[in-house]
This record gives structure tokens, sequence and C-alpha cells, in this order.
């Protein structure tokens, strides 16, 4: 994937408004400043050479001006337009660090990350894709191989072997794509909105026990909120854990069981789509990437927390 949107340069640059001022003061005091100049100096110089020295200082205030508006405002917008026919194209282009005035530097950041977000979110689809593909064949294989077997006339214990194949398989599959369908509609926003924890908590039909350590406001509506949370109450119940705790304060929530934790070597995958350590017992791996998926949809992240004992993540929404 791409990398993150490099940083804009912050030296002082004049705002656009006063770039188009200036630009319009000068055109209007230009022929105020040529005729008061006619009037002073006309009978002195002579009219001709008077005429003669506006019209150059008439070239040299254009050429300066042009200068200006080439500099702080064409050539930028030429440099993000360059950057953004780029990233259309697909390829890898240097993302311009300098604009000419502040209103351009907040237009360039917006398009810059934007570019990266779409990238990255098509190169996240492929490898989802992938992921989806590699996931499915292996529960598809086994219902075709056990229905071959079954119109080669496989019969007796063979057959309920055979059929009980075709069920377990059809049942992974149906899990799949109804993890599926929860992580597409967790990567789509759903509106902003605030929640009390306690209320939310409460309401759940969780696996486990839910403890609110610290009750406090969260910046999600409640299904949301209910949603991330049966997640990981579904993921620490399954590991092990026996109770879960949140704590809320000034727009972050933690969240922590007293599950045996996650190993070293599985800290950086635990967010991956289909990433499990209980696939022999069913795991589909999709539940903490539908918590992160649904977190960023709404603006937060989230971080698995080093801790001694259990799980412990941070939803951060700052």
């Amino acid at each position: 994937m791409h990398g993150p949107v490099k940083r804009v340069g912050q030296k002082w640059r004049p705002p656009l408004a006063l770039v188009l001022g200036g630009t319009l003061a000068a055109v209007l005091v230009s022929p105020l400043f040529g005729i008061i100049y006619l009037r002073l100096w006309g009978n002195i110089l002579g009219w001709g050479e008077a005429a003669w020295l506006i019209g150059w200082i008439g070239v040299v205030a254009t050429g300066v001006l042009g200068f200006l508006l080439w500099r702080l405002v064409l050539r930028p917008i030429y440099r993000l337009t360059d950057y953004a026919r780029a990233m259309k194209a697909g390829r890898d282009v240097a993302a311009p660090t300098h604009f000419g005035t502040p209103e351009l530097s907040r237009l360039g950041v917006s398009v810059m990350a934007m570019g990266e977000s779409l990238h990255n979110r098509a190169d996240g689809m492929k490898a989802y894709a992938d992921h989806v593909a590699h996931e499915l064949t292996s529960p598809l294989t086994a219902i075709q191989g056990a229905a071959e077997l079954l119109q080669a006339g496989a019969s007796g214990e063979d057959a309920r072997e055979l059929s009980a194949t075709i069920h377990n398989a059809s049942q992974r599959m149906q899990m799949l794509l109804d993890d599926l369908g929860h992580h597409a509609k967790a990567a789509t926003s759903a509106g902003s909105g605030v929640c009390k924890l306690s209320e939310v908590a409460l309401g759940l039909n969780a696996a486990i026990n839910i403890e609110v350590s610290h009750d406090g406001m969260v910046p999600l509506i409640a299904s949301d909120l209910g949603t991330i949370l049966t997640q990981l109450a579904r993921n620490a119940a399954e590991h092990g854990a026996t109770y879960l705790t949140l704590h809320a304060q000034a727009g972050r929530l933690h969240v922590g069981d007293d599950g045996p934790g996650i190993s070293v070597g599985n800290r950086s995958r635990v967010f991956d789509p289909f990433f499990t350590t209980r696939r022999e017992s069913g795991g589909t791996g999709m539940g903490l990437s539908i918590v992160r998926s649904l977190v960023q949809a709404r603006g937060g992240q989230i971080t698995l927390l080093d801790h001694e004992k259990g799980a412990h993540f941070l939803i951060n929404f700052e």
C-alpha cells in the first residue's frame, strides 16, 4: 500500500485573498499613478520621456504581478493537477510539498489524502478479494469432493460421513458469508452520534460478563458501539476469557479481558481479515477486522496495547 501523505511545508505564504486583492489594487492604481506622474513630471522630463518611463514601469509591474500569480497560484495548481492525474493512472509520484497560499495548501492536503485513501482502499480490496477466494475454496472443494463420492455410490457409514462433511463445509461457508456481510456493512459510515457506554453494554447479550469500570459518553451511535462490543466479547470468549472490562474517558474507550492474551508473533496480524488461531474449531478470523473497519469508518483508530494479562485494546476518536 501507499505510504502516508507527506507533510506540506509550513512556511508563511500570503493568503489567496491578499494575492488577488493586491493584484486588483495594482490594476486600479496603475492608471491613476500614470496620470499623476504625467501631471507632475510631464513638463520637466518631457511628455515623451515621461510616457516612456510610465510604460516601462507598467511592464515591470505586470511582470512582477505575473510572476507572483504564477508562483503563488498557477504553479501549485499545475503541480496538484499533475499529481492527481498520476494518482488516477496508478503511477507512484512524489507529492507536492509546498503550496503558494494557505487555501491551496489545505486543498492540496485534502486531495493528497483522498488520493492515498483511494489507492489504499483499492489495494485493500484486492487483498481482501484474494482472501475471500482463498477462504471459500477449501469448503467448496470439500463439498464437491463429497458430492462426487456420493454420486459414485457411497453408502452406509461412508455416506453419513460424506453428508456430515457437506453439512460442516456449508456451515463454514455460511459463517464466512455472514462475516463478510458484517465486514462490508462496518466499512460504510452510518453517520455520527453519541451514546452512553453503560446503557449499550448492559443491553448486550454477550457470551461473557461485561463490566463498566468507568462510564462515559462514546462518540458512536448505539448500534455501532453494540456491534463493536459484541465482536470483542465474542472474540474474548472464544479464547478463554470470562469477563470484559470497559473504561471510557475523553473520546477514548479502553477494552480489556482476562484471557490468555495475544502472542508476540500474532500481534501484528490480529486485525487482518481471515487471520485466526481457531480455524480448526470454526473461527473465521473476521471479528477484529470487522471492529477495525467499523471504528475507522467512524473516524477512529483501534490499537492493540501491551499488557501483562489478557488482550487490551484502545479505541481513540480524538
